[in-house]
């Protein structure tokens, strides 16, 4: 069984302990993945399978809240996209005191708050996604809510894909950073090539 996160241990404990857990949750994947966005990758993450286990969210989240209140960061409100963001903006939220919304997509594909969620000019929010893939979800939303006159602090994940790179405007946490490599279909590696492609992901092939 894998050392249990608490909210003292240095970021590199934090990271090896929760990259463990999230492997033997099949939540992070190493070997030849076709996305949904028709792009190949040698990493596939799934953080619902690590978040569907509480005894394992909620310490997760405990870190995040705990590196919030150090950075001197104190949210009125923490506001995760769905589907990814419901889950760890709920628990982020239970531990800092404060509600939990999420924005979604309408018929359009624009992200909006919807199911009465408001919030008033000036409010303080916290950013709360599984994983930062690109960063352009994130962006979205954080244009949704400083259209609204929102104070966006920061935004923390589960997992930045990215490993830095997405370099949001907004102090970023993040408990693993991963370098994932993509590759579109036709420039598949040669180590890759040779295994064949598995599709995890919940959305069907983009058109």
């Amino acid at each position: 069984m894998t050392q249990q996160l608490t909210p003292d241990l240095s970021a590199a404990e934090v990271a090896t302990i929760i990259e463990a857990q999230l492997r033997e949750e099949g939540a992070l994947l190493s070997g030849h993945f076709k996305l949904s966005s028709g792009l190949h990758s040698d990493t596939y993450v799934q953080c619902a399978r690590f978040l569907r286990k509480p005894e394992l969210a909620a310490p997760a989240m405990a870190v995040l809240a705990k590196r919030l209140r150090d950075a001197g960061l104190t949210p009125d409100t923490v506001v995760g996209p769905a589907m990814g963001g419901v889950v760890v903006s709920y628990e982020l939220a239970r531990q800092l005191g404060v509600p939990s919304l999420f924005t979604e997509r309408d018929a359009n594909g624009e992200m909006i708050l919807r199911r009465g969620f408001t919030l008033a000019p000036g409010e303080r929010v916290v950013i709360a996604e599984d994983v930062v893939t690109t960063g352009k979800s994130t962006l979205e939303v954080a244009r949704v809510l400083q259209e609204m006159g929102v104070e966006v602090l920061a935004v923390v994940s589960l997992i930045d894909r990215t490993n830095g790179a997405a370099q949001l405007p907004f102090p970023n946490f993040a408990l693993l950073p991963v370098q994932a490599a993509v590759f579109a279909a036709d420039a598949v590696p040669e180590h890759l090539a040779g295994i064949p492609a598995v599709k995890p992901g919940s959305r069907p092939d983009s058109k």
